[in-house]
Order: structure tokens, then sequence, then C-alpha cells
């Protein structure tokens, strides 16, 4: 297990390499600064609520954020990556756990410059609310960037229609935790499951989509999966 570990690890390091070197990571950067930009300009308003909107952005960017990493290499590269890394387990980690990193700094980003923007109105519970809501919607949005790209999904167009689908349905909703209650209860004071349980929801749903992203690639792709879940759901109406 801790062999899995460190290989994860170093995945994550040789992914982030590779965005950092391609600079795949300055659109996401750069539209999310702005965001900030937009947001803290000028009279925000009193913490935590204006933490809700820049939270909720965070959701969108992780995924292309966690997207850019899992097609940051071509198929003989991704190939060589996972005869080292032992497996497909710790290059599905690997993304996630470089993708985690950056959405962390950037939700950090959007606390401190929410701070700096609002001084005065930020107490010790809004800060801890505030970035455990920003992690809460960057990793889930990371999760859904994992599946929305290979082995899952192999077609760009397909994946980026698939991932704003799920992106805009769960991240208006706030009701729907991780993300909704998480920015919900920063807007309105709505507290749903509680900042610390979106954000073990939002953990989990990165478990689920490591977990997804394996079995695909051990099934051969996308349809193969399809087909075994055919076969299983013939079996069972015999």
């Amino acid at each position: 297990m801790r062999r899995r570990v460190r290989a994860a690890f170093a995945v994550a390091m040789l992914l982030g390499e590779d965005v950092g070197r391609t600079e795949r990571f300055v659109a996401p950067l750069v539209l999310y600064a702005g965001a900030l930009a937009v947001l803290f300009g000028g009279a925000p308003g009193p913490l935590p609520a204006p933490w809700a909107a820049s939270a909720l952005l965070l959701y969108p960017v992780g995924a292309w954020l966690a997207h850019a990493l899992a097609e940051s290499e071509d198929d003989d590269a991704r190939t060589v990556t996972l005869s080292a890394a032992g497996g497909p387990w710790p290059v599905a980690a690997g993304v996630l756990i470089a993708a985690t990193a950056g959405v962390a700094l950037l939700g950090l980003l959007a606390v401190v410059w929410g701070v700096v923007a609002a001084w005065g109105t930020a107490t010790t519970g809004s800060l801890l609310d505030g970035l455990l809501a920003h992690l809460a919607c960057g990793i889930t949005g990371a999760a859904v960037g994992s599946v929305f790209s290979r082995p899952v999904v192999r077609n760009e167009g397909v994946a980026l229609i698939g991932a704003l689908v799920v992106l805009v349905v769960t991240g208006t909703q706030s009701w729907l935790p991780p993300v909704g209650t998480a920015a919900a209860a920063l807007g309105s004071g709505r507290l749903g499951v509680g900042p610390f349980g979106d954000l073990v929801v939002a953990l989990l749903v990165a478990v689920a989509a490591t977990a997804l992203v394996v079995r695909v690639e051990q099934g051969g792709g996308l349809r193969e999966l399809g087909a075994r879940l055919g076969r299983h759901v013939g079996r069972l109406r015999r």
C-alpha cells in the first residue's frame, strides 16, 4: 500500500511538471484570478457571503485542471507511466492528488483575497468554513474532470459536453452536497451537511471517481464496462 501511495505522489509530481511545462494551467488560473478580481473588487460585502461565488467557480476550474492533468500525456507516454507506476491506481490517484494541490492553492488565494478585500468582517469560524467549502467544491470538480478524461471518455467533444452537463446540473442545486450545499451555506447561511460534511462527501466522490477510472482502465475502456453492465442486467432479468 505504501508503495502505491508513493507511486501516486510521484505520478502527481510528474503530471504537474508536464502541465507546468506545457502551460495548460494558465487558462484556468487566469480565469479564476480574473473572477476573483471582479468578486472582491470595490465593496464585496461582509464575509463569508462573497466566498460563495468563488467556491462555486472553483468547481469547474477544478474539473478543467484535472482534465488537463489526465490528458497531459499521449497514449504511448501514458502506457509507460502506467507500467512505471505499477498499474492504473497510482496514475488515477496521481491525477486527483495533483488537481487537489492546485485547487487548494486557488482556494487559499480566494480566501486570503476575500479577507484583504473585506477586512474586519472575517471570523475564525467563517475562515474555516470558507477554506472547507473551497476545498469541497474544488475536489469534487477534480473528480468530475478525471472521469471525463481518458480512459473513461476518449472523445474530447463528448468529454466537454458531458462534463458541462454534470457541472451545471450538480452545481446549481443548492440542496445537493457537496458543491450546492457548500456554496449555499456561505451565501445564505443554510448549513446542509456542514462544511466538514461537504468535504467528506467530496473526498468520497473523489474515491469513487478514482475507482471508476481504475475499473475502466483495467476493463479496456468505457465500451467494455458498458457491455459488462449490460450482461449483469441481463442476468438479473432472468
